[in-house]
């Protein structure tokens, strides 16, 4: 007989902008700039990360694309590489992200992708804090994470090797 594991994800729903905290508010904004920029010729998906940092200083990345497809880069993981070369022992404190679609002004729901996940898994485990995630939803709503293990609850870590 097979047993059975049951796993419980934490998720808060806002279901407006007046919700978000202006710590939030601010890195939100930022991620909806860094999308502004993003190098997305090909899909139209634009596509913007910003993290904030345990001293308040926020950092940002967007997705860029190539015409060799699989050489683009997420802007979770532009943002992430990015702080990690530049300021290896940051404490990252809040990642946002957002996206929407060229020549739209709606916001449309961000997922980050499995490879986005397993890679802001790795930075929560290297500080050994959790690091929340807020996400834009649809409508106008916003999702909130106090974890990167609430995206990615079965995670392959150095402890696994």
């Amino acid at each position: 007989m097979a047993n059975k594991l049951t796993i419980n994800i934490d998720i808060d729903v806002l279901d407006s902008a007046a919700e978000l905290s202006a710590q939030e508010m601010q890195a939100m904004e930022l991620a909806q700039q860094a999308a502004a920029d993003a190098y997305a010729p090909y899909s139209n998906f634009l596509v913007g990360a910003a993290l904030v940092m345990e001293d308040g200083s926020m950092f940002k990345g967007s997705n860029q694309e190539n015409a060799a497809y699989p050489s683009g880069l997420c802007a979770e993981r532009t943002a992430l590489f990015a702080l990690s070369a530049n300021y290896p022992k940051a404490k990252i404190k809040l990642l946002a992200v957002t996206a929407r679609r060229r020549n739209e002004e709606e916001f449309l729901p961000a997922m980050p992708c499995g490879a986005c996940r397993q890679v802001m898994a790795e930075y929560e485990f290297k500080q050994k804090e959790p690091i929340p995630v807020l996400l834009q939803a649809a409508d106008g709503r916003y999702y909130r994470f106090n974890t990167v293990a609430d995206l990615l609850p079965f995670q392959f870590t150095s402890d696994h090797l």
